[in-house]
């Protein structure tokens, strides 16, 4: 929905404005997410040994970690649009605690792959922080904001790929065996997502104005009950072909990015036979590159939006994934360690400005349903994570070979920008919102100085 108190710029010292409080609230709390989500993954060499695992149950398990997100993105994406992003982040990030917890109880590849299969519904907070930051900034603004709270957040993938093993290790120090120490390690970030979850509920509100009840209150047009005639958000977004379009590039940016978290450090481990704690600290640097990337797609597309419009944001989105998918086939045929360092830094640096600028785009599609658009897209990541995982469990190609399919095909559906479009009406409205928000903005600047 539309509200009238969106900010239009970010400033990373204001603590206190309920915008800023989502933005650092959400890329924190999203950060936690991912460093459960993927907290076994530079682990996965250890456990590999001590379960027995084959490369198609190591497959198996990638699959599951990203599959469940799917059906959770959609639920929450739905959830959001009814409860609001406040409610539905505690929730998620209170039940997702307990399977990152519990997953140390794991005895065998069944329970292993019961307890990923768990946590990968934690994946779906991803949505509700695009969902929370595009309700909370304005059309100037909103793509550089919604791809840094994803960016920063994205980071607990990086973080959690050197972070874990040093965990690890930390813990066979004080005495504690090998095949327990991974164990009692996930429960480091199980613990701060119940924290976060706390003060996630504390400290942010739903909208600029307050939570769903008072807006519902303030601004009841927007809620008023729809006559039977009317299409449903979930259908509309369904007959959208945007929104697929956005949903395969975001396969091809996020499921890409995931699959690379899932893999990257046993990877190295396998392919250039350096040790867990070196592999994992390589891999990280591949999430490092959130830290900025995703923020520089998001801010080139709104730059690209002010220039040339929607239209700009579209052709701005095609041609960085499809940089993308060259400098993956590049990445995947190196082998020589430091190369393949640096390749997949350049990779990386284009997967983040990818998925920057994709999320860019999401919140002008729908504005009655931007929960639903943001579910459906954000499905796609792990839609396309879960493709990628079948060419990983099978023993028809090595990795490297894996990587370089999957380099042709994000190539390819770089194309499905084409069908981004949008009318003539909505570069209108797009157009009239920025106005009428710096204009108002600026209004309550010289009022503030005059008082």
């Amino acid at each position: 929905m539309n509200t009238f108190n969106k900010a239009t710029s970010i400033q990373l010292t204001d603590f206190k404005s309920p915008q800023m409080r989502v933005f650092h609230w959400s890329w924190i709390a999203f950060f936690f997410c991912f460093f459960g989500w993927f907290g076994t993954a530079p682990l996965m060499t250890v456990i590999r040994d001590e379960l027995q695992l084959s490369k198609a149950q190591i497959g198996n398990i990638m699959i599951a970690s990203v599959s469940m997100t799917i059906f959770a993105r959609l639920f929450i994406g739905w959830l959001v649009d009814r409860i609001g992003p406040r409610l539905t982040y505690t929730y998620l990030l209170l039940a997702g605690s307990l399977p990152v917890l519990l997953i140390g109880f794991s005895s065998s590849y069944e329970t292993f792959l019961i307890f990923r299969l768990a946590i990968g519904l934690i994946g779906a907070s991803f949505v509700i922080t695009q969902y929370h930051t595009s309700v909370m900034f304005a059309p100037n603004i909103v793509g550089t904001a919604n791809a840094t709270t994803a960016g920063w957040g994205n980071l607990g993938g990086g973080v959690t790929q050197m972070v874990m093993p040093l965990l690890f290790a930390l813990f066979i120090s004080l005495g504690i065996m090998k095949e327990d120490a991974w164990r009692y390690t996930m429960v480091v970030p199980g613990i701060a997502m119940i924290l976060c979850g706390i003060a996630y509920y504390k400290w942010t509100t739903d909208f600029p104005e307050g939570n769903l009840r008072e807006v519902r209150k303030l601004y009841p047009e927007h809620f008023r009950k729809k006559s039977t005639t009317d299409k449903k958000p979930f259908l509309t977004a369904l007959q959208d072909k945007r929104v697929w379009a956005l949903f395969f590039i975001y396969g091809a940016c996020f499921g890409i990015e995931l699959t690379i978290h899932n893999i990257a450090a046993i990877y190295y481990h396998d392919q250039f036979n350096i040790p867990v704690a070196t592999a994992g600290i390589i891999a990280g640097l591949f999430g490092v590159m959130s830290l900025f990337a995703r923020t520089l797609g998001g801010y080139l597309s709104d730059k690209a939006g002010i220039a040339r419009g929607l239209k700009g944001r579209a052709f701005f989105l095609g041609a960085v994934t499809l940089a993308e998918g060259l400098s993956l086939i590049i990445f995947a045929q190196m082998t020589l360690l430091p190369v393949a360092v640096f390749s997949m830094i350049i990779f990386g640096i284009f997967v983040q400005m990818s998925a920057g600028a994709t999320y860019a785009i999401v919140p002008f599609i729908n504005k009655k349903a931007i929960g639903v658009v943001s579910g459906i897209v954000g499905a796609g990541g792990n839609a396309g994570a879960v493709m990628a995982g079948f060419l990983f469990k099978t023993d028809a190609y090595s990795y490297s070979q894996a990587l370089y399919i999957l380099g042709i095909a994000v190539a390819v559906i770089s194309f499905s920008s084409l069908f981004i479009r949008f009318s003539t009406a909505d570069e209108a409205n797009a157009r009239n919102e920025l106005e009428a928000t710096v204009k108002q903005r600026q209004l309550q600047t010289e009022l503030v100085k005059r008082s």
